[in-house]
């Protein structure tokens, strides 16, 4: 019972950590890993699960680990800074990911997973209601830089694209129940809220990448159950598109400018991304084996017109932090991830199971996306549930398994199989 609410208290306070900013004052340590050692503690207690499989992102995520400590020492042997703060940003990248192996090992029944898997979609969907409060309160006109809403993830709008990824990775998570939770009309109308209240809420991000990503993911959804159903959703977008917010089509309309002869351009935040990455990769041919983690910001003024800027794209960033081996181990996640959603269709039994595996299939592929245009891999209060969520359907397809195998028919005694007695 102490491990379930610690693990649910965990849930909670990554999305939310920024409205409970707590320092301690100890150096690289903040209230959620104190309750992610106390369930840990917990976990250790009660004792690990016997007969569990190997989790199936078990070795991407350690050759991940073991590409960061490179990189990181890397930083260290020939860029030194500050040890305390390169650790520190090592126990950052590594930390979160760390919630798969929790809960993987946490998890023993089919009822704290559905539990946990409903609670994960609830706190996304509260965040999705603190993105469309604000927006509510910036108001519906022109399009303004510092008007856009950026929910629990951020005190103010230069936080607005992470929390557009996180909307529209958790959007398919909604939209394929809706979709595929036959028999179920209470939970499907409760998903299709969840839609609504998503959508309104990258609406208000008024991210561009984040609108590209829940258009698409919601063309998968609908072509996975059928094209009539794609239609459908094609005809409610033409019906809505002119209903919405001006700064919404000012914002998509930014993307392709005119200059002052006529000719078409893209707009500077486009530019200066293509300046990062052209950067980027002139660093990386320079270092083959990466300039070590946390040191693309100080060094990037090197290589581009904008010094001590993000990458805004995490694969870009890690080949120049962590060089080939890095982005390699990178993208073995990605796949591995990816295997693991194809598995949970494979092994889906049950409508519940088959929508959760559908949505999940599809919010690795945003998650993916939403790492192209910007960086918000390492981020906590982005990633952390994605990492929990993970784990949690895991272990409910091998819950759903072991209660639907048949049981073992019971052994005869040799007497009886060899005719040797009645």
């Amino acid at each position: 019972m102490i491990l379930r609410l610690l693990l649910a208290v965990l849930l909670v306070y990554t999305v939310n950590q920024y409205h409970f900013d707590i320092d301690l004052g100890i150096p690289g340590v903040n209230v959620i890993n104190l309750v992610f050692g106390a369930a840990l503690l917990a976990l250790g207690l009660g004792g690990l699960p016997s007969g569990l499989p190997r989790p199936m992102l078990g070795g991407a995520l350690r050759f991940y680990f073991l590409a960061l400590a490179l990189a990181t020492i890397v930083a260290m042997a020939f860029r030194p800074q500050s040890p305390v703060e390169d650790l520190t940003y090592l126990k950052t990248l590594l930390f979160y990911p760390l919630y798969y192996f929790l809960f993987y090992y946490a998890v023993r029944d089919r009822r704290t997973v559905r539990l946990l898997v409903l609670l994960v979609l609830f706190v996304a969907l509260v965040a999705g209601l603190e993105a469309i409060r604000e927006g509510f309160s910036y108001g519906f006109g022109s399009y303004s830089d510092t008007h856009r809403a950026s929910g629990p993830f951020g005190p103010d709008y230069r936080n607005a694209n992470r929390a557009g990824v996180f909307y529209a990775m958790f959007l398919p998570l909604f939209a394929a129940p809706a979709f595929f939770l036959k028999g179920q009309p209470f939970w499907r109308l409760a998903a299709l809220g969840g839609v609504l209240v998503l959508a309104a809420a990258i609406l208000f991000t008024y991210s561009r990448q984040s609108y590209f990503i829940a258009l698409l993911a919601l063309l998968l959804v609908s072509l996975r159950k059928g094209p009539w159903t794609t239609l459908l959703c094609a005809a409610a977008l033409a019906f809505a598109t002119p209903h919405l917010p001006e700064g919404a089509t000012q914002r998509v309309q930014e993307t392709q400018q005119v200059g002052e002869y006529g000719e078409e351009q893209v707009d500077d935040s486009t530019a200066s991304r293509w300046d990062i990455w052209a950067g980027a990769l002139r660093m990386w041919s320079e270092h083959p084996m990466g300039v070590g983690a946390n040191r693309f910001k100080g060094l990037i003024g090197q290589y581009s017109n904008y010094p001590g800027k993000d990458a805004h794209n995490y694969f870009v960033l890690t080949l120049a932090e962590a060089g080939i081996i890095g982005l390699f181990a990178l993208l073995l996640l990605v796949l591995a991830l990816w295997r693991l959603s194809k598995t949970l269709l494979l092994r889906a039994r049950d409508p519940e199971s088959l929508a959760l595996a559908q949505g999940f299939r599809v919010a690795v592929l945003a998650m993916a996306l939403g790492n192209l245009y910007g960086s918000p891999f390492p981020e906590g209060t982005v990633m952390g549930m994605f990492w929990a969520l993970a784990a949690l359907l895991e272990r409910g397809s091998q819950l759903a398994a072991a209660s639907q195998a048949p049981a073992a028919p019971a052994r005869r005694p040799v007497w009886r199989q060899r005719g040797w007695a009645p």
